[in-house]
């Protein structure tokens, strides 16, 4: 029987050719084939495909039912799902090509297993395929043929010389059809015990550890590297332990574990096994001590003992954490531009001043939550400032100030929106010392709401600082200057930001600088609430506490700010495309793709992302741009600096959105000299959970910080402060109200 989850791709030319007689002419053709196959969404095919597919009768060659075929391919439609297609169409014939097919074909069962093996014994390769009767097979020790090796096990015997190089390969055909395995590679290693060099096959032997774990000692942040290589035939599997539990997903001989945190620390050990034998590693301890680094703790006061400590009566930090939120593209109202910029901006300078900043765009409601609730699990007792910056859409009703995501409706209430009050209250409820509020957004009063939000008394803590960008019942301004230009409010606020003054002071000064500003005088002008009772400035220093309880909620946010390393793919006809990537926002990633190496043979060729998920929000008119700055983004500047030439760079927004793991294709087209027609290849990339989307902001939308008046669900748990991400900015300025104007 033939392997019916195979890719249509798998396909022969003949049974392409046969299935393309039946369907470009007959009334139940390619276009009802289409229509079915379009019941599931994401093989629909658009308007502008299906006009794509019935001009190829133009072409001498042409195929409407080839052209739909491939665009089926490339959304990796299986051989059972276009029977089921077919069947459903009624359609007889097609349904028995199909078939017949699928039983001709060569499907590799078992794959031979890379191996690495003591000098001196015998190691077997295996290789099992099902298709037609009077399969064939064949051994290559890399373009050579193996002398008698056409049986589907493969002996080899190291004691004499392997030859170059140790690669293996089985052709299994039938007639002209064949089908190749995986390469398996043969390590031989010196083994000193003296019984690695007997026996005719390490089965009977059984299993054999060439290289044991070792113990380590790490700080918090380090990454843990444990390894156990073993031998054996069939080849040796692996599972890692730790406190004699399996560790998750480690199956392969090394462990690696990054930017650990003493959760991690434990007794480890490996199972080593095969189909007849099993054998343990030894068990070997992991500890993991703390590192000194900012997060949780109090305000603390000099002692004037150290003179990098400054003189006494100075205020300490224990941690500096900010989240800049900036909201633009609104469902159902007025778009905004400066909140992109104003983000950046403060987000580059907030980490001059060693904050960790989290800066994002466009979130719904559920994800501002969120956000919202995890930037509250940072602030632990006396966190030296929790600033929180909003840009978008907002407005003020009976004093208590609305932040509105995109997806509001049109006449949204208290209910679709974020109060800055009930924050403002689980701020205190975390003890901070000092607690920021940046509000870039409108305060006029929205008439489609007349409840009055039932907040609570807040607590008098004398550490609470509102920057308003304009005054009550007011609006806040865009200034059309451009696309990379900051609003009115954060124009002046980045000209103060580093100075080492009183927050209060400091934003005093904003004020009065916006007050020269003509366009906006009578209009817009900064208001300042605050009841805080010290010197505490932006600037002052952090402290470490004694003991960092924080440490591993700081190192779990820190993981969520690693973008993907960069990787080189290797393509079969030997062309290597490098695939990088670049933050713009936490919830913003560019990902270019570049050809570093080419055959002399190739003429032309380029490398595409194409089946990126659909939950992400991608306008694919802007894909594999050859410029950064064709991808959509003003502030191409800014990131492509450090990207290399000839790219062709995506943009993709919105991680939060990510069920699972980013996984897309890479696309090679390329042309061989003295030929017109181009070839193509493809390779999947799974890149896990880049940035903000480890955090599962959309999962965990339901959940909040215990005692947060956010949400009743249960607390959630995702991760917590670490380190600053790469950010971009964000401004608003603009009515944020129905009817808002741009000055």
């Amino acid at each position: 029987m033939g392997d019916w989850n195979m890719p249509i791709s798998s396909l022969g030319e003949e049974v392409v050719a046969r299935l393309c007689e039946l369907l470009d002419n007959a009334g139940r053709g390619w276009r009802k084939l289409a229509e079915v196959a379009g019941v599931e969404k994401r093989f629909k095919c658009s308007a502008e495909e299906l006009e794509t597919c019935s001009l190829k009768v133009l072409e001498p060659r042409g195929s409407p039912t080839q052209c739909l075929l491939q665009l089926l391919a490339e959304r990796d439609c299986t051989l059972k799902y276009l029977l089921g297609c077919l069947e459903r169409m009624g359609h007889t014939q097609a349904c028995q090509v199909l078939s017949s097919a699928v039983q001709d074909m060569i499907h590799i069962t078992v794959q031979p297993e890379s191996q690495v093996v003591a000098k001196g014994t015998r190691v077997s390769l295996t290789c099992w395929a099902t298709g037609p009767p009077g399969l064939v097979y064949q051994w290559f020790c890399g373009k050579r043929e193996v002398p008698g090796a056409t049986a589907p096990e493969l002996v080899i015997d190291t004691a004499t010389p392997l030859g170059q190089p140790e690669w293996y390969i089985c052709r299994v055909n039938c007639g002209a059809t064949f089908a190749f395995s995986r390469w398996a590679h043969v390590q031989v290693e010196k083994s000193s015990s003296p019984s690695s060099a007997s026996g005719y096959c390490p089965t009977m032997a059984g299993l054999q550890i060439l290289r044991q774990p070792r113990p380590c000692c790490l700080a918090e942040g380090d990454t843990l590297a444990l390894e156990c290589t073993a031998i054996g035939n069939p080849p040796p599997q692996y599972q890692w332990f730790r406190n004699r539990r399996p560790v998750e997903g480690a199956q392969a001989p090394q462990l690696q574990v990054k930017l650990v945190t003493t959760a991690e620390r434990g007794s480890y050990s490996c199972r080593v096994f095969n189909l007849f034998h099993e054998i343990w590693s030894r068990e070997v301890d992991v500890e993991i001590g703390p590192r000194l680094f900012a997060s949780g703790g109090s305000w603390q006061e000099g002692d004037g003992g150290s003179p990098e400590r400054g003189s006494p009566g100075q205020l300490y930090a224990t941690d500096k954490v900010a989240l800049l939120i900036g909201n633009m593209h609104y469902l159902h109202h007025k778009q905004l531009k400066a909140p992109m910029v104003d983000v950046h901006t403060l987000s580059a300078l907030l980490r001059q001043l060693d904050f960790k900043v989290v800066s994002l765009l466009d979130l719904r409601k559920a994800e501002m939550q969120m956000a919202v609730n995890e930037f509250l699990l940072l602030l632990d007792k006396g966190v030296y400032a929790g600033l929180l910056y909003y840009a978008g859409h907002g407005y003020e009703n009976f004093g208590n100030s609305f932040m509105v995501p995109i997806d509001a409706p049109s006449s949204y209430t208290s209910a679709h929106c974020l109060c800055v009050q009930r924050v403002l209250q689980s701020m205190q409820q975390r003890r901070t010392g000092l607690n920021i509020f940046l509000l870039d957004m409108c305060r006029k009063r929205n008439l489609n709401d007349d409840i009055i939000p039932q907040v609570g008394a807040l607590q008098v803590t004398a550490n609470i600082v509102f920057g308003y960008a304009t005054c009550a019942d007011a609006e806040a301004y865009e200034l059309s200057q451009g696309e990379f230009s900051n609003g009115i409010f954060v124009t002046f606020l980045k000209r103060w930001l580093l100075e080492d003054e009183k927050i209060t002071v400091l934003l005093d000064k904003v004020a009065e600088d916006m007050g020269t500003l003509e366009i906006t005088r009578g209009r817009q002008a900064l208001e300042l609430r605050s009841n805080l009772s010290e010197r505490r400035a932006l600037t002052d220093p952090i402290r470490p506490p004694g003991r960092d309880e924080s440490s591993a909620r700081n190192l779990q946010w820190a993981k969520a700010h690693v973008l993907p390393e960069s990787r080189h793919l290797r393509f079969d006809c030997g062309v290597t495309v490098q695939l990088g990537f670049a933050a713009e926002f936490s919830n913003i990633m560019i990902i270019y793709t570049r050809v570093v190496a080419t055959p002399e043979d190739i003429a032309k060729c380029e490398a595409k992302l194409t089946d990126i998920p659909e939950e992400l929000d991608v306008d694919l008119k802007c894909t594999n741009k050859e410029s950064p700055e064709e991808v959509g983004s003003p502030l191409a500047p800014t990131w492509s600096l450090g990207c290399p030439s000839c790219c062709l760079y995506s943009r993709l927004c919105g991680l939060q959105k990510l069920r699972q793991e980013l996984v897309f294709t890479v696309c090679l087209q390329y042309r061989y000299r003295g030929m017109d027609d181009f070839v193509e290849e493809r390779q999947t990339v799974s890149v896990g959970k880049p940035l903000i989307a480890k955090l599962n902001l959309r999962l965990a939308a339901s959940s909040s910080p215990p005692g947060s008046p956010l949400s009743t669900s249960p607390p959630g748990s995702w991760g917590t402060a670490g380190s600053s991400w790469v950010n971009t900015p964000e401004e608003n300025l603009s009515p944020e109200v129905p009817g808002s104007h741009t000055l």
